[in-house]
């Protein structure tokens, strides 16, 4: 995933991490506690990337104290990211979660250069 990021342009490391973060709450959540089949989405559009993960279950995920289970996804997810929400998604569930803006004011890089051409 931070791989695609990167060839979109998207170098910052240490954002790209925070998005790999994201993915990996979202989808551990989506496994555990969702049903059958597992749909990863990534978009990006200029500063914005959106990450959405959807699975069969309708249950939508709730925040609850952390223990020595877990607990600490969602809290991690509203850290790192602008806002998320849960819709319907083909009697399920999918969960989509707008990245905290990406660092560099100019934008991700282009293969045409570096795509950060002044306003």
């Amino acid at each position: 995933m931070v791989s695609v990021l990167q060839v979109w342009g998207y170098a910052d490391e240490g954002w790209a991490a925070d998005v790999a973060v994201v993915v990996s709450e979202l989808v551990t959540n989506a496994v555990q506690h969702g049903a059958g089949s597992v749909v990863l989405e990534i978009e990006a559009y200029g500063d914005q990337v959106i990450v959405s993960v959807a699975d069969g279950s309708s249950v939508v995920p709730r925040r609850r104290e952390p223990d020595g289970r877990g607990g600490r996804g969602l809290a991690l997810i509203e850290a790192l990211t602008r806002r998320w929400h849960v819709e319907e998604h083909q009697g399920g569930k999918r969960v989509r979660a707008e990245i905290q803006g990406y660092p560099d004011p100019w934008g991700p890089a282009t293969e045409t250069g570096s795509g950060r051409e002044h306003p």
